[in-house]
C-alpha cells in the first residue's frame, strides 16, 4: 500500500494489531536464553553456533535454524540483538549473518543484576494474559477481568492455586525493586540518615529493605507482607527482619518511618484509604515519615514512559482493579488517607511523595 494518509493509518494499525508478536518473540528468545548463548562465548555469533548451545532433544537441524533465523530478525528488527555480516566470502548465506548483542541484550541476561528476564515471564504468562482476554467483559457486566478469568483473586491464586507463578510473580518484583533501588539510594541520597527504624509494607521477599541497610546500615528494617511470601523470603542478615501479617487489618510494625513502593496502584481508592490509614497508625505522630513511590500517570501519555503508564493501567485494572492515579488523584486519596501534607518530586512518569519533610526519590 502506498504511502498516503490511508496507507500510513493502515500501517499504524497494522502495528497495534500485532503488537503481541513482540512480547512472545521476546519471551522465545529469553526461554531459549539467546542472549545468555552470545554473552557466554566469544561473539558474535552464526546461527548454527547458536543453536548448537540451545538445551533441545531434537537434532539442530534445518527447520530449527529456519526458525531460529525468523525469530532473530524480528528482534534485530526492534534492536534486541545486532547483527553483521563474516568477512569469509566462503561461508554460505545462512552462515553470513553474524549475530551480537546490543544495549538492549543485557536486560535479557538471566543472570545480570539488571535482568527483567522474571519481569518478562510474569507479565506475558498465560495465566496473566488471560485476564486481558476479560477485559470486555470487565466494562459490560462489571467485577475484576483477572477473577473472572479465573475465579478467585490474584493473591489468593498465587498462595493457593499456583505457587510456581507466584515464585515467578515475586522474582519479577524483587527483580524490578534491584533496579529502582539504585535510583532510590541515589535520589535520597542523605535523607535515610533521620530513620533508624523503617518497614516496607506490601516488601516482598525483601530485596529493597536489603539494599537499603547495605547503604545505611544503621537501620533497622522490616519487610512486612503476607506470610506465605515472608516464609519464602531469604534471610539477609540481622539488620532485615520479615514479618507477616496483613496490611488490611492494622498488623503493620510499628517502625518511624514506612515505605511503600508499587503497591498503593493494586487497589481501588476505599482500600488504598485504608492501607493509609494503617500506616499512619504505625508511625510516631510528630517525626514519623511515610515514603510512597510509584507511577503517576499523565493522561495524555506524555513523557519516557508515559505509555507504560497507560498500559500498566490496564495491566492494574485488569488484576486486581487497581489504576495508575494522576497527580491530582494522588492528592485525593492522600487527602482521604489522613496525609495532608504533601510533597512531590516527578522523574520518568515516577512520582515519589513523601510526608512530613522527606527530600528526593526517585
Amino acid at each position: 500500500m502506498a504511502s498516503t494518509p490511508a496507507g500510513n493509518d493502515f500501517a499504524e494499525i497494522s502495528k497495534q494489531i500485532n503488537g503481541a508478536v513482540k512480547a512472545m518473540a521476546l519471551k522465545c528468545a529469553v526461554e531459549l536464553r539467546i542472549a545468555d548463548i552470545i554473552h557466554s562465548h566469544n561473539p558474535p555469533m552464526t546461527l548454527s553456533e547458536i543453536a548448537s548451545c540451545i538445551d533441545s532433544p531434537s537434532p539442530h537441524g534445518e527447520i530449527m535454524i529456519s526458525n531460529l533465523r525468523r525469530i532473530m530478525r524480528l528482534l534485530v528488527h526492534n534492536k534486541m540483538f545486532s547483527v553483521s555480516k563474516s568477512n569469509s566470502p566462503e561461508d554460505d548465506e545462512d552462515e553470513e549473518a553474524l549475530y551480537g548483542l546490543s544495549n538492549l541484550s543485557k536486560w535479557i541476561l538471566h543472570d545480570s543484576d539488571a535482568s527483567l528476564v522474571p519481569l518478562l515471564l510474569c507479565l506475558n504468562d498465560p495465566h496473566i494474559l488471560a485476564s486481558l482476554h476479560y477485559l470486555s467483559q470487565s466494562v459490560k457486566e462489571g467485577g475484576i477481568a483477572f477473577n473472572n478469568a479465573h475465579g478467585c483473586n490474584v493473591w489468593d491464586y498465587y498462595a493457593l492455586q499456583n505457587p510456581e507463578l507466584s515464585k515467578t510473580f515475586y522474582g519479577a518484583m524483587s527483580s524490578l525493586t534491584k533496579i529502582k533501588a539504585r535510583e532510590i539510594l541515589a535520589g535520597y541520597k542523605d535523607g535515610f540518615l533521620g530513620i533508624t527504624s523503617l518497614t516496607d509494607v506490601g516488601g516482598g521477599t525483601g530485596t529493597l529493605m536489603y539494599e537499603i541497610v547495605k547503604s545505611y546500615p544503621h537501620i533497622k528494617a522490616i519487610n512486612f507482607d503476607l506470610p506465605h511470601v515472608v516464609a519464602t523470603a531469604p534471610m539477609y542478615n540481622v539488620r532485615v527482619l520479615h514479618v507477616g501479617g496483613d496490611m488490611f487489618q492494622g498488623s503493620i510494625p510499628k517502625t518511624n518511618a514506612i515505605f511503600i513502593k508499587a503497591i498503593l496502584h493494586d487497589w481501588k481508592d476505599e482500600d488504598g484509604v485504608k492501607v493509609l490509614k494503617n500506616c499512619w497508625k504505625a508511625i510516631p505522630k510528630q517525626s514519623g515519615k511515610i515514603i510512597i513511590v510509584d507511577i503517576v500517570l499523565d493522561p495524555e501519555g506524555n513523557g519516557l514512559f508515559g505509555e507504560f503508564a497507560l498500559e500498566n493501567d490496564l495491566r492494574m485494572m485488569a488484576l486486581h482493579g487497581g489504576k495508575e492515579r494522576t497527580e491530582t488523584e494522588w492528592k485525593i486519596l492522600l487527602k482521604k488517607g489522613r496525609l495532608p501534607s504533601l510533597q512531590n518530586h516527578q522523574s520518568s512518569n515516577y512520582l515519589a511523595l513523601y510526608y512530613r519533610g522527606l527530600s528526593t526519590v526517585i
